[in-house]
């Protein structure tokens, strides 16, 4: 797979800094073009509204004016701050000689997302929004929202830039892990850095057998990655292995299971990314 478009999505917070930088790292490795993209939330850039039914008998006509008149500013505000955070974002991919473009929409983030991403070929998000330091054991709910909805690759950015090095591929066996593997061995993001093909788990000889045709796919595109097989619940062993390993980025499949398992039981998917230091690429 080849990269020619990221689409880049930064907010208020303070992961959008690490956005930018991941994402020009991304585009100088691949030879893509950046999209940024700022959506306003309904709420935020809803304008003129029907305020009517919240004045209650007594209040006075002019109280209605001035309530109308207080949503029109926050509706401008919201549209002027978007401005600067584009603006803030694309000078730092510039500076990064990247070529960039920027786009300001209106409406649900999401929304937004799944009608621009066949523009794109991966998306690049934060880990968490705007009320990252109130939700530090959370993920963002619209970085959930965004893996589950798309079908491109996405990668997570996490709160500090570092440049990447050295990479832990999560293997088990499933389609989403084989494709990872493909991108791995097609795109030129991590061509002559030390990669390493991981699976958490029990060692049989099926998943052996795997991880081998795995190794063999990567060694043909002129990879040459070690195994490492670790017996744990992947949640918390990948991000021990990433730690102890001093790896700068995981590359995993994501959501295995239906949603209606993961909200019951909880995702692998989730508690790896909440709980992982670095970035991570995901692929469906």
């Amino acid at each position: 797979m080849i990269l020619q478009t990221l689409i880049a999505l930064v907010d208020g917070s303070i992961y959008s800094k690490s956005v930018c930088h991941y994402a020009a790292w991304l585009a100088k490795r691949s030879g893509a073009r950046v999209k940024l993209y700022h959506v306003i939330g309904r709420r935020e850039g809803i304008g003129q509204q029907d305020l009517s039914g919240t004045i209650q008998l007594g209040a006075r006509s002019h109280l209605l004016a001035e309530l109308s008149e207080l949503d029109a500013k926050r509706a401008k505000l919201a549209q002027a701050q978007g401005r600067a955070i584009l603006e803030d974002a694309q000078a730092i991919l510039q500076a990064e000689g990247v070529e960039v473009e920027t786009r300001l929409r209106q409406g649900d983030l999401v929304e937004t997302v799944m009608a621009k991403e066949q523009t794109g070929d991966m998306i690049v998000i934060g880990k968490r929004g705007e009320a990252a330091d109130f939700a530090k054991l959370h993920l963002g709910s619209n970085l959930e929202r965004v893996v589950r909805s798309s079908h491109k690759p996405v990668f997570v950015a996490n709160r500090e830039f570092k440049q990447i090095t050295k990479v832990l591929l999560a293997f088990d066996g499933r389609q989403s892990a084989s494709k990872a593997v493909d991108f791995l061995a097609q795109s030129g993001l991590v061509k002559e850095l030390p990669l390493t093909l991981a699976y958490a788990g029990e060692n049989t000889r099926e998943i052996r057998q795997s991880l081998e045709r795995a190794r063999a796919t990567l060694a043909a595109a002129g990879r040459e990655p070690e195994i490492l097989v670790e017996n744990g619940r992947p949640e918390a062993t990948l991000g021990r292995l990433v730690e102890e390993g001093g790896y700068d980025l995981l590359v995993m499949g994501a959501y295995g299971h239906s949603r209606l398992r993961s909200l019951l039981i909880g995702s692998t998917t989730s508690e790896t990314v909440r709980s992982c230091k670095v970035p991570i690429l995901l692929m469906r």
